[in-house]
């Protein structure tokens, strides 16, 4: 009785992104599910076509977006703008990373500065950070509303963020948890009215990564917009 031999094809894992037998590293795809409800791919490891501005810094390679600061600074953008969303991500720290995620943001074409909601991306573990403020770490609204903490994986460790924005509504999980769920407009009831940036109100703009002197790596970016 002849035997037959069943070699499977295996896929190694290195970096960002999937390598096949032949070398090639494997484009990021959407799951089944992904595609039913709508989701798009902003980032799958190959180009960077969907992004602007600072492409100097924010560099392609080994299948992730990599911020490499030469001037300390810098944002890359969306091309579209983009109002309610899902968007999903994961993001890997150097110790001490200090970075930004922005939503709705308008474009500068300054190195620094951002003109946007700002949701901070830290490594909130490294002693440099032990006395910063509640909303200055990890998934905070920058400057208004603290995230929980205790659910960032350490640096080195790659993490996964889903972040939901619908009107004034902004919520984020962490690898699971949800670290924020926060309503702007409630945030800021109590506030003067001329207290309050209008960049943390604008209804529509672009994602932005913002960078902060600070090696943060990114992958496996996609998004669903929302009605």
């Amino acid at each position: 009785m002849k035997q037959y031999l069943l070699i499977a094809l295996l896929v190694i894992t290195t970096g960002c992104s999937s390598i096949n037998l032949r070398g090639n590293r494997d484009r990021f795809s959407l799951s089944a599910e992904e595609k039913k409800a709508g989701y798009e791919i902003l980032f799958d490891g190959k180009d960077m076509l969907r992004w602007t501005s600072n492409t100097d810094e924010y560099k392609l390679e080994d299948g992730c977006i990599v911020m490499q600061p030469a001037d300390g600074h810098g944002n890359l953008y969306t091309k579209k703008e983009y109002d309610n969303f899902i968007l999903r991500f994961e993001f890997l720290l150097t110790p001490e990373a200090n970075s930004g995620l922005g939503l709705r943001h308008k474009m500068i074409t300054t190195k620094s500065g951002y003109d946007g909601m700002e949701l901070q991306i830290l490594d909130n573990s490294a002693p440099i950070y032990a006395n910063l403020k509640p909303y200055q770490y990890h998934g905070s609204l920058y400057g208004w509303v603290p995230a929980k903490r205790g659910y960032l994986k350490p640096a080195g460790e790659w993490n996964y963020q889903e972040v939901i924005a619908e009107g004034s509504k902004i919520k984020i999980i962490l690898n699971g948890t949800t670290i924020l769920d926060t309503d702007i407009q409630e945030a800021v009831k109590d506030v003067p009215e001329n207290k309050i940036p209008k960049s943390l109100l604008y209804k529509k703009g672009h994602i932005a990564f913002l960078g902060h002197n600070s090696v943060v790596k990114f992958r496996n970016i996609r998004i669903k917009e929302l009605d």
